[in-house]
């Protein structure tokens, strides 16, 4: 048997539990993962709350997590491109949490030995999704980015993806995560009334995109600052998204995405602090924490008792 994160009814963390299931056995061209970290996103308690069910139906016992790293334990027939025994991250869909994942092999990377096991597991959600709405968004040198939420795990990926690009950032965040923001090179303001005007003061040329990260008025305060709405994106509303004609920022999820990710860490392009870890029996602690909005970072759940 293999243990597996799972939830019988929509509701508070409360309704989430460890279960033991049966093992799963991968088929032709898939693998086997033994798991040793699983990150925790918004969109896990969005699921488990119920507020995604006519975009993500379930079936209870529904399992959850969308990322993962581990060690390659089974080979469906066929597979050829790794061995037994590979270190391994990646991606899947309301399965990570959980003792063993079954996924293609196109749905994992090599984990290079400088890329810890819980930034492994943490990296493809907010990664790929950073990533990808630099390439929708496309700021240039020269430009001015406003992040919204910029010290949550899209928004500190976003933040250096777009310095590296040598564009100027603006990044949202309370006050006891400026200093944070300023270590990757963003110019940190505070968020809530007044903050269409507080950006306006620290951009006197104008702002030339803008990422939503958390939701709420981050896209009217947008609307205020950036001339071209298509160049505004949103990561969190997408009721906000239909009414404004503003981006839904979707990502294309790859293994060659991911490989780039973790090169850019390796060269210390990239860093994605892991704000807490949790053991996989602690699941609901951990969605009380990211429900509250203010991670820095990442949440990981980890189920070995190795170095994370």
């Amino acid at each position: 048997m293999s243990r597996a994160v799972v939830f019988d009814a929509y509701g508070g963390p409360e309704v989430l539990r460890v279960a033991e299931v049966p093992e799963p056995v991968p088929g032709p061209g898939r693998i086997r993962v033994r798991v040793r970290a699983a990150g925790v996103n918004p969109i896990d308690a969005k699921v488990r709350g119920g507020r995604l069910a006519g975009r993500f139906p379930v079936a209870f016992p529904q399992t959850l997590g969308n990322e993962f790293a581990g060690v390659v334990d089974q080979l469906g027939p066929g597979v050829t491109e790794l061995p037994l025994g590979a270190e391994v991250f990646g991606f899947t869909s309301m399965a990570a949490q959980a003792d063993h994942v079954v996924v293609g092999v196109d749905q994992v990377t090599a984990r290079p030995a400088d890329l810890p096991w819980a930034t492994a597991a943490a990296l493809s959600a907010v990664g790929q999704t950073a990533y990808h709405a630099l390439r929708i968004l496309a700021p240039v040198r020269g430009e001015t980015l406003l992040v919204h939420a910029a010290a949550g795990g899209v928004g500190t990926v976003a933040v250096q993806l777009a310095r590296a690009l040598g564009v100027t950032v603006i990044g949202t965040a309370s006050e006891g995560n400026h200093d944070y923001l300023r270590s990757l090179g963003a110019i940190p303001v505070a968020y809530g009334p007044g903050l269409t005007e507080r950006v306006r003061g620290l951009a006197p040329g104008g702002v030339d995109a803008a990422l939503d990260c958390v939701g709420g008025d981050a896209v009217r305060v947008s609307l205020d600052l950036v001339a071209d709405r298509r160049r505004i994106g949103t990561v969190a509303d997408e009721t906000a998204a239909e009414r404004y004609g503003v981006q839904r920022v979707r990502y294309d999820r790859s293994a060659a995405t991911l490989a780039e990710l973790a090169r850019l860490h390796g060269t210390g392009g990239l860093v994605l602090p892991i704000a807490r870890t949790f053991p996989l029996d602690a699941v609901a602690a951990a969605h009380r924490e990211i429900e509250t909005g203010h991670v820095r970072g990442k949440l990981v759940l980890l189920l070995t008792d190795g170095s994370a």
